[in-house]
């Protein structure tokens, strides 16, 4: 007689067992990898070996995959709606992954392509990244509701293989390490004459040289992505940091591991029943519960229910089109699309970056911690070459007396660290202008008016005896010799104010007005400036409110002054990095409000107020 599959296998207490024990030993064999641990590590293969073989045996496959089904569908949904919360966040790390240093130096290695690139999926991350939103909570909420099983075992186990690969390179990446690169560069450009004297001096080495192109073949060292980005900055905004390069690596071999016991079972996995859908909705949504908690966002616990239930709802009455799994896919990827283009369109839901509204700035420019170092000394073994490390102030290393035995021998002191240092949240939020640049708009500003210093100096004007014209001459530097009678003749002595040239940087300025008014560009010429009059408005409100109002972009002065051309806005304009400016809001522009550097309201350019409403919300009181 055929044995049909049944949750509880040949003994349902038995199955339980064994699923909680082989859960258990994987987080043994995890913790005993993460933090070596001999007795860890043994334990969880032994644990996984005896519950994976009591399985079999009990036939409680079927229980094991639908634990896995609750935990993977949950998590899935919530890790795709925190992509699919920051879009734009996702694409820039997925750009990092796409650069030619990153991930594609992997294939160049492997399989010796040193024309290898994946830079051309650049102008696709968006696209890219919103596709893998949609993917994951669509598959999520697939595997809870048992639709398209075999399908969706399938994909999952390659979106599995593909994430755990790119954090296997993440956490393997050496920075130090070598690789050949190719690149071709138009041979009238500055870049290939660049390297035909790079070539000369034996530093590149020329692969082909045509009339039009010229190919290089260069050594170089990897691009190494410290943050896979795997959750965004949620857990940054929530727990503080984020997942360590190793941490992410075995958070996707864990759920690779229970992806594989779904892709096991793909065969006895049946529809669910109405008794079993309410269970896997009951159970997953504890589990999306459990990380909205861990998040600090509760948005995803309604989103699921509404896109397990609504999945299950079409499929009952979705007619002969869409009454079946199809249609439920279908419910599950226009309620996604539809997240996406809204905070596409205006903001994320959750804002998990230290600039979000009501963060303190300058609590943030502080919140970072230094290292703890400590000296250790290297003893090599003369005989195996076996290396020992001791920390200079161990008892360990005063016990050993190893200074004494004959078959070490010392090498040297090195640094060890006892903690690393965290950097502050927003280090590297630094806007400045340099003096050469000031305009009367920023020299309006009393703290940058403040900063200019200026000096007198004395020249001496000399005019030229052959061509009659004039110069002045520093007075420290000018003598007989240099400018003798019968050449120049000295017209008088004049005094001259200078400005010395530096780079003035505002941040602690911005962060300590009582309010001012910030708007943020990471590309002057290519943001969306429709609202330019609501922000002309708005400048000329805080002018009359004498409320600072000043923009921070990434651009030159050229585009700079372009911009306030263009537009006949004449701000004050200071400069900063753009991946800072990325960080501090998806959209460009965007206005921020702060008041002694806390954020009291940040606008996307579609959500820009008009100036009688930005007066009467933040410059009334």
């Amino acid at each position: 007689m055929k044995y049909t599959a049944t949750i509880e296998g040949k003994s349902l207490v038995f199955n339980i067992a064994f699923v909680v024990v082989n859960l258990t030993g994987l987080g043994f064999f995890v913790s005993g990898n993460l933090h070596p641990n001999d007795l860890f590590f043994y334990l969880g293969i032994g644990l996984m070996a005896l519950s994976t073989a009591g399985m079999i045996i009990f036939k409680g496959r079927l229980m094991m995959s639908s634990v896995a089904r609750v935990l993977v569908g949950g998590l899935f949904i919530v890790s795709g709606l925190v992509k699919a919360n920051d879009p734009l966040g996702f694409s820039y790390k997925l750009e990092e992954y796409f650069q030619d240093g990153a991930l594609a130096y992997r294939i160049k290695e492997l399989f010796g392509a040193p024309a290898f690139s994946l830079e051309f999926f650049m102008d696709y991350a968006l696209v890219i990244s919103i596709i893998i939103c949609i993917a994951e909570i669509v598959l999520g909420v697939l595997t809870i509701i048992g639709g398209k099983i075999k399908l969706v075992s399938y994909l999952m186990l390659g979106m599995m293989l593909f994430f755990t690969f790119l954090t296997w390179h993440t956490a393997n990446c050496d920075s130090e390490a070598k690789f050949l690169d190719r690149d071709t560069y138009v041979i009238s450009s500055a870049e290939a004459a660049k390297k035909l004297k790079e070539a000369e001096e034996g530093k590149v080495k020329i692969f082909l040289k045509t009339s039009s192109e010229l190919v290089v073949d260069e050594m170089k060292t990897p691009q190494c992505v410290t943050d896979c980005g795997c959750f965004g900055d949620a857990l940054k905004g929530s727990v503080g940091r984020s997942l360590t390069p190793q941490e992410s690596l075995w958070k996707d071999l864990i759920l690779l591991y229970l992806v594989i016991w779904i892709f096991a079972a793909q065969w006895i996995i049946k529809p669910n029943t109405i008794q079993q859908n309410l269970v896997y909705t009951v159970t997953s949504s504890l589990v999306i519960v459990f990380f909205a908690w861990v998040f600090g966002w509760y948005f995803p616990i309604l989103f699921g229910v509404i896109a397990i239930l609504g999945a299950l709802w079409v499929r009952r009455i979705g007619g002969k089109l869409f009454g079946n799994y199809w249609g439920s896919a279908l419910f599950v990827t226009i309620l996604t699309f539809l997240l996406v283009g809204f905070v596409l369109r205006y903001a994320p839901l959750k804002d998990y970056r230290p600039y979000a509204i009501g963060a303190d700035l300058n609590a943030k420019l502080n919140d970072g911690e230094k290292g703890v170092f400590e000296d250790a000394l290297l003893y090599k073994n003369k005989r195996t070459g076996e290396e020992r490390t001791y920390l200079a102030s161990s008892n360990e290393y005063t016990e050993s007396n190893i200074w004494e035995n004959n078959n070490w021998e010392f090498v040297s002191m090195v640094n060890h660290t006892v903690k690393e240092p965290i950097d502050a949240s927003i280090q590297d939020f630094y806007p400045f202008i340099n003096t050469k640049d000031l305009s009367e708009a920023e020299l309006k500003l009393d703290f940058v008016s403040n900063k200019v210093v200026e000096s007198n100096a004395r020249y001496v004007r000399v005019r030229s005896v052959e061509d009659e014209g004039t110069k002045e001459v520093l007075l420290s530097k000018f003598s007989t010799e240099l400018y003798p009678s019968e050449n120049y003749e000295i017209l008088d002595t004049i005094e001259i104010t200078q400005v010395e040239e530096k780079d003035i940087s505002v941040r602690d300025d911005l962060f300590s007005q009582k309010r001012i008014a910030i708007l943020v560009s990471r590309d002057l010429t290519n943001a969306n400036w429709n609202e330019i009059d609501r922000i002309k408005a708005i400048a000329e409100q805080c002018e009359k409110e004498k409320v600072p109002f000043v923009v921070i972009a990434n651009a030159t002065r050229q585009e700079i002054d372009s911009f306030r051309s263009k537009n006949k806005f004449n701000c004050a304009v200071f400069s900063m990095d753009q991946i800072e400016l990325k960080i501090i809001s998806r959209s460009n522009p965007a206005l921020l409000v702060l008041e002694k550097g806390i954020i009291k309201e940040k606008y996307s350019h579609r959500m820009i107020p008009t100036g009688d409403r930005f007066k009467e919300k933040h410059l009334n009181n």
